[in-house]
């Protein structure tokens, strides 16, 4: 499967996001993933592959990206 044009790419946001302000979207394009900032889409965004998108999901499910609330 091709990379999907950027201009017909679809974005979508977790529903666990609830407004929150470090929500991120995302959207599939041919075998890879794309990461954007919400609050800034027209900003850029990452290009995935299949091996790096499955590592960064296991790792944010794993918490090791969450915020110390102590800081």
């Amino acid at each position: 499967m091709s990379d999907l044009p950027l201009d017909r790419a679809i974005f979508r946001k977790s529903s666990h996001s609830e407004g929150a302000n470090g929500c991120v979207e995302t959207c599939a394009s041919g075998s890879r993933r794309l990461v954007r900032d919400s609050k800034n889409p027209e900003g850029g965004f990452l290009s995935l592959e299949p091996g790096a998108w499955a590592a960064l999901v296991s790792e944010i499910k794993q918490g090791t990206y969450d915020f110390d609330e102590a800081r």
